[in-house]
C-alpha cells in the first residue's frame, strides 16, 4: 500500500483529500504545519508528500529543505499544492527539490492523476 503524507492548514483540503486518497487505497498521514509533518517524518517513510506552502510554524519551503537534506526520504515524491500561483513561485518551489507542482483552486481528479504519475515514476526507477 502506497503512503501519503498530507501538509495543509485548510480543514477543507485536508478532509477532501483524505477521504480521495484513503479511496483510492493509500494509507493517508495528515499533518497541519511544517513541524507536525517533519515529526511524522521521524517514523513514516511515505512515497509521496503533498505540500502546502503558506502555513504557520514551518512553511513549505523549510519543510522541503528538511525533507531534501534525509536521506532516509530520497525516495520520496514531493507535490507542492499551494495558493501561490506565480511563475517565480513555481520556479522557486521546483528549484528547492519538489517532484511536481500545482496551484490552487485545484481539479482532484488532475491531483489524483498527478499523484498516480509521480508514484509511476518513482517505480520505473527503482
Amino acid at each position: 500500500m502506497n503512503k501519503i503524507l498530507i501538509v495543509d492548514d485548510e480543514p477543507n483540503i485536508i478532509m477532501s483529500l483524505e477521504y480521495t486518497f484513503k479511496k483510492n487505497n493509500f494509507q493517508v498521514f495528515i499533518a497541519r504545519d511544517g513541524q507536525e509533518a517533519l515529526d511524522i517524518l521521524q517514523t513514516e517513510i511515505p512515497n509521496i508528500i503533498i505540500l502546502d506552502i503558506m502555513m504557520p510554524n514551518v512553511d513549505g519551503y523549510a519543510t522541503i529543505e528538511f525533507i531534501k537534506k534525509d536521506q532516509r526520504l530520497t525516495n520520496c515524491k514531493v507535490l507542492f499544492l499551494s495558493a501561490k500561483n506565480k511563475e517565480s513561485d513555481i520556479e522557486k518551489g521546483m528549484s528547492l527539490g519538489a517532484d511536481a507542482y500545482m496551484t490552487k483552486p485545484f481539479s482532484i481528479k488532475k491531483l489524483v492523476e498527478q499523484v498516480n504519475d509521480l508514484l509511476q515514476q518513482k517505480s520505473k526507477s527503482e
